[in-house]
């Protein structure tokens, strides 16, 4: 009897081919994610209040002139505007300037001060959750990747404090925010790739279970962060460190969090769909034991997933410094549920095998909209860990149940 074509199995990569493009996109896991963006965002701004901002716009050289009742003319530069009170206009005439003053009420969720900040701290989670993704796809853990980001926090902080002094106490022969950049990226990446070395050389090489050897790890790089630093916070750092680097300004906002979040996505996404490498890791969370005998080298494989593991936490590290201008111990408590239920949520199974990039960015983006939907609802925050617990449970399930429709 003749074998069944793979075209004939639906489950097959060839039929997979077979299908319309739309459908392929449609029931992908990063759409369905998109989706729950979309309907959390339409939500919160629905269902959270309105508030009342004010805009103030200096104009050098302009002058003002009544321009009928409840309405004045700004002339600046040779144009004249006319505004009116009734859509909120206002102004403020000095000798040299007029300033032009808006109130309006916008949606508390949904306005560009709040946007920026739910991804500016979607950012650091998802610049971490990409490695934990590649963690997980090889059925593995890291319950240390928290406590990885404090401590390469702290060392990075402590490298740069004798270059560029603090607010409090400038250096009057200070380095430059330069030097400072280059050297807390390098300390801050090194640390984290350093801890993850020694998570995958712990797990491989003494065979031990990566949740046992991650959990050691959690609880002795978050003491050494505190031993370090005495438990206290190293910063703050000069206003030109992080104006040159996390809070970098362009286009009215602060988008290097933004910018790094989806380079290493990107990058991400590269190696684990286009590369050796990448292939190698899916094979090892598929089956290891198959992998080992089609000769590929589990353990060095499983060492650097780790090592970049603790790579990305370090990245993620030094954009914290470059972004907050300080650095303390207590930096990421927690952080090890969150990047775990982003990776989860986007997709990465945690028998292994399965997970994307993209995914992780988008499981980030979730998880922070969770954290600040509590907040805009001005629901008690300590409820938050009780909803990022079972948005992970929900996920597992979600993917179990896929498994066993998919294998009927």
């Amino acid at each position: 009897m003749s074998s069944p074509s793979p075209a004939s199995n639906p489950g097959s990569g060839p039929a997979q081919n077979l299908r319309p493009w739309w459908h392929r996109v449609v029931f992908a896991q990063e759409f369905g994610l998109v989706a729950v963006i979309a309907l959390m965002a339409v939500g919160l701004w629905l269902f959270t209040p309105r508030i009342n901002t004010t805009d103030r716009t200096p104009l050098v050289g302009a002058t003002v002139a009544a321009a009928g009742e409840g309405a004045f003319t700004v002339t600046h530069q040779g144009a004249a505007t006319t505004y009116r009170e009734s859509d909120g206009y206002t102004y403020r005439a000095t000798d040299d300037r007029v300033i032009l003053i808006q109130e309006a009420q916008v949606s508390k969720f949904l306005n560009t001060n709040n946007l920026v900040s739910v991804l500016t701290s979607s950012a650091f989670i998802a610049i971490m959750a990409v490695g934990m993704t590649g963690i997980i796809i090889k059925g593995g853990i890291d319950l240390s990747v928290g406590s990885i980001y404090a401590l390469a926090i702290v060392f990075g902080a402590m490298a740069i404090e004798p270059l560029i002094g603090t607010m409090n106490e400038p250096k009057a022969d200070s380095a430059g925010p330069l030097v400072a950049i280059v050297v807390v990226l390098a300390v801050c990446v090194g640390t984290g790739a350093l801890c993850g070395l020694v998570n995958g050389v712990g797990t491989v090489g003494l065979g031990v279970h990566p949740f046992i050897i991650t959990l050691g790890g959690m609880a002795v790089y978050r003491g050494i962060a505190f031993v370090c630093t005495k438990g206290q916070t190293i910063g703050p750092f000069p206003a030109d460190f992080t104006g040159s680097f996390g809070k970098l300004p362009l286009f009215g906002t602060t988008p290097v969090p933004l910018i790094l979040m989806a380079v290493v996505g990107v990058a991400g996404a590269i190696v684990l769909t286009s590369t050796v490498f990448g292939r190698r890791t899916f094979a090892i969370g598929g089956n290891e034991v198959a992998a080992k005998y089609a000769g590929i080298p589990v353990g060095r494989t499983k060492v650097s997933l780790f090592v970049i593991m603790g790579a990305l936490a370090g990245l993620a590290a030094a954009l914290y410094v470059g972004y907050y201008g300080a650095g303390g111990p207590d930096a990421g408590k927690g952080y090890e549920l969150n990047v775990i239920a982003a990776a989860v949520v986007g997709g990465a199974s945690l028998s292994g095998g399965r997970g994307t990039a993209l995914g992780a960015v988008l499981g980030a983006i979730v998880i922070q909209l969770i954290d600040n939907s509590i907040l805009m609802l001005g629901i008690d925050q300590n409820y938050k860990e009780i909803v990022i617990g079972a948005a992970i449970v929900l996920a597992v399930v979600i993917d179990q149940t896929k498994q066993r429709l998919t294998g009927r």
